[in-house]
């Protein structure tokens, strides 16, 4: 496993970063295709075996129940010292005004709950999932900067927004001084390429580490363009994200040159997006071993110009999705 700094900080993580969206009772929450505790302990060991130290979960995934998952199975296999711990704060949580958001009183609700049913003091990493429009950012990130300071986060991160917003976050942060973002985790794969336009950059011009969700679209770029799977039939946030005709040509090119140098899709997938400057640490998920042993073998994968070139000569602009 290669390790790297988590952008401008002093932070180590691995360079993949094990989403635990795939970690709950599939019974709670809008996430049927999850997987229970038994089902999800094993693939979690996997990871740290194979030298992952970096875990990403968010409150809201199965209704909490990740977080509980993922929380015990890491307290019984490491250290919480040698692990990055990080979780998200947004969503809805509970009816009523105030259970959901990043109003100030969100945020502190939140992250008690996250705290307790991940069973830690701190979380490494502490995200807003997405922008929210009803609440001032100004409330928003010095409310985070106390959560900082309290002691119940190490850092603070963004998710998919505009790069004007986080630009704005950014800038609000330094002339308050208070603890600015140090992440983003975007929507950024072979499918949806619309972040190397301003987010990327800006991201690269201020030292701030990118993990991007999604790196493999959903499994779309792992399969065939007519086949499908038990969550994508599901999974109606994702039938918001792709389907455009000309991602066929993209999956086609990736299943070509996964078969010349004979190793799976997922791992071209993800050696084009582990060689995309400014990249840190995609997000991969994992509902089988081989999920993780793909993962891990992308490492090693180097594509040439020639086959980066292949895949992305047919892709064309989408419409921006994600923010939301």
């Amino acid at each position: 496993m290669d390790y790297v700094r988590f952008g401008s900080t002093g932070l180590q993580v691995s360079r993949l970063c094990l989403g635990c969206m795939t970690y709950g009772v599939p019974e709670r929450g809008t996430h049927p295709w999850t997987l229970g505790e038994d089902a999800s302990r094993p693939l979690i060991r996997q990871a740290l075996d194979a030298g992952i130290n970096f875990f990403d979960t968010a409150n809201t995934y199965s209704d909490g129940t990740s977080e509980e998952i993922v929380g015990r199975a890491l307290r019984d296999f490491v250290k919480r010292d040698d692990i990055v711990l990080a979780t998200k704060v947004y969503n809805r949580m509970r009816p009523g005004p105030n259970g959901q958001g990043l109003s100030r009183k969100a945020i502190f609700t939140e992250i008690d709950h996250s705290l307790k049913r991940l069973g830690t003091d701190y979380v490494d990493l502490y995200q807003i999932h997405r922008w929210d429009y009803d609440t001032p950012i100004e409330e928003t990130l010095e409310a985070l900067h106390d959560v900082v300071k309290a002691g119940k986060a190490r850092y603070i991160g963004a998710s998919s927004m505009y790069a004007w917003q986080f630009s704005k976050a950014l800038y609000t942060s330094r002339t308050n001084g208070w603890t600015q973002f140090v992440s983003m985790q975007d929507h950024v794969n072979l499918l949806y390429r619309e972040e190397e336009r301003e987010m990327l950059p800006l991201c690269a011009d201020q030292g701030i580490a990118v993990m991007p969700w999604s790196p493999l679209a959903r499994g779309r770029l792992t399969r065939d363009w007519n086949a499908t799977s038990e969550r994508e039939a599901t999974d109606s946030f994702g039938k918001t994200l792709y389907g455009a005709d000309a991602d066929k040509s993209i999956i086609d090119a990736v299943a070509t040159i996964a078969h010349e140098r004979n190793v799976s899709r997922a791992q071209v997938a993800l050696a084009w997006l582990l060689q995309k400057p400014g990249i840190t640490s995609p997000i991969i998920g994992a509902s089988k071993p081989r999920h993780i042993e793909d993962a891990v073998a992308a490492l090693s994968l180097t594509l040439t110009a020639a086959e980066i070139n292949a895949l992305e000569a047919p892709y064309l602009p989408h419409a921006i999705a994600g923010h939301k």
